[in-house]
């Protein structure tokens, strides 16, 4: 049940299943999907006000039912069957590698009723007043969740708008992969007869240097406090005109909010001036791929395809710097990718980028504005509102989203700062946020 006043109840749980035969076989995962660290659960709520759209770009070609779970749950079937090991389970070898046995067992399914309406419930802005739990899937019964790829709650408002509660675990699929997975689905609830998009499995493709075998990750867990702050596009834009003034090369509104959450949070930790802080975000590089870059039919990789991208200065440095600096040094970093991958495929590196050191100096940010999630339309238009939960206690991290519709701008959520550094912290992101 939810909290007092807005009772959320779950009327139907269930597995579904691929809706027509599907590959019976146990997949190889790649290098990428089995890195540790990605063994781990994604949470996200996406809200959806309800009304059906006017325009869906002449795709719908079929009314959707009345009830949304019911139209999700078949369109899920339905997309299952390209993406079948989504409908698989995680299974360790004897040799200890981790793979996905297609089985068609299914993903996990909840319907869920809300006994208000979201606008009672502020569209779940921050702070929400539901508990994410109430929307989020409660686990199968005998079935290890971090075993079962996908799970989704379909939760039905009194308004007539609803929210999608996903929970998919990060070895199957990175953030585009996903993205891509839910417009699929989204593509069957329109009424489409194949998904737009083609799903590409080809994890052979992903390059597999020789490894140096790494102990696995220690993790100090951290007293993180969450702070939220929305970045208006007038500001961005601001910061953006300047960086190009100053260099004569454009910046991104990510490379914007990367480079003063950074600050923010350097200025907020007060360490020695010249102690290293670092900023990593993980850059696609399904470009630098050649057979994912350009597979067969126009399809979408939808594994892992990903590398670690840091920056590293001087706290003092990052802390007393213009913006413009800081962007500078965001920008660099990024230029450096397909040069650095390049060299992890050829085995050319000493310590492995995918085993990842988290430590209270280092801030880790995901952007979730590109991923596809935003765009996904099962038939009453796109999300008014997407709520990530991409937060772990062993690391500092920041995450890029969009505010709740018709706000423009960035939302940055942040899980990144103990209570002792809150206040600071607080102090320089609202500043900025301001215009100052």
């Amino acid at each position: 049940m939810g909290t007092i006043g807005f009772p959320v109840t779950r009327t139907s749980r269930s597995l579904v299943a691929p809706s027509s035969e599907t590959p019976r076989e146990t997949l190889r995962l790649s290098v990428i999907d089995r890195v540790a660290g990605l063994r781990h659960l994604v949470r996200s709520l996406h809200v959806f006000d309800g009304r059906r759209s006017s325009n869906n770009g002449g795709e719908l070609e079929a009314p959707a039912p009345s009830s949304p779970a019911k139209t999700l749950r078949e369109a899920l079937g339905k997309a299952l069957v390209d993406y079948y090991p989504f409908a698989g389970r995680f299974v360790a070898e004897e040799d200890g590698e981790v793979r996905v046995a297609c089985t068609a067992e299914g993903a996990w399914f909840v319907e869920a009723a809300a006994a208000c309406t979201l606008e009672e419930v502020k569209h779940l802005d921050h702070p929400m007043l539901i508990p994410k739990e109430d929307l989020l899937p409660d686990p199968a019964p005998g079935v290890e969740p971090l075993d079962m790829p996908l799970m989704m709650q379909v939760t039905e408002f009194a308004c007539g708008g609803f929210v999608v509660g996903l929970i998919s675990v990060h070895t199957i699929a990175d953030g585009l992969g996903a993205g891509q997975f839910i417009n699929a689905v989204a593509d069957y609830a329109r009424g489409l007869p194949k998904p737009r998009v083609p799903p590409v499995w080809s994890r052979d493709a992903i390059p597999a240097p020789s490894q140096i075998v790494s102990p696995p990750p220690r993790f100090e867990l951290f007293d993180l406090r969450y702070f939220t702050v929305d970045l208006s596009p007038d500001h961005i834009a601001k910061v953006k005109s300047a960086f190009h003034e100053a260099t004569g090369q454009r910046c991104s509104a990510f490379d914007v909010c990367v480079a003063k959450t950074w600050q923010s949070r350097a200025r907020a930790l007060r360490l020695a001036a010249d102690a290293p802080v670092h900023v990593c975000f993980f850059a696609n590089t399904r470009h630098l791929v050649p057979q994912v870059a350009a597979p067969p039919q126009g399809g979408g990789f939808y594994g892992n395809c990903f590398y670690t991208v840091q920056a590293t200065r001087p706290c003092g440095e990052v802390a007393g710097a213009g913006v413009v600096e800081v962007v500078r040094a965001i920008r660099e970093a990024k230029a450096r990718l397909a040069v650095d991958f390049a060299r992890w495929a050829a085995g050319g590196f000493e310590k492995d980028p995918y085993m990842l050191t988290f430590t209270y100096d280092s801030l880790f940010v995901s952007d979730w504005t590109r991923l596809g999630f935003l765009e996904a339309d099962y038939g009453w238009g796109t999300p008014a509102h997407v709520v990530p939960f991409s937060y772990h206690p062993f690391m500092a991290v920041a995450v890029i989203g969009a505010p709740p519709v018709p706000k423009q701008g960035a939302r940055v959520m942040t899980m990144c700062v103990t209570e002792e550094h809150l206040p600071e912290f607080q102090d320089q992101m609202n500043a900025f946020a301001a215009g100052n």
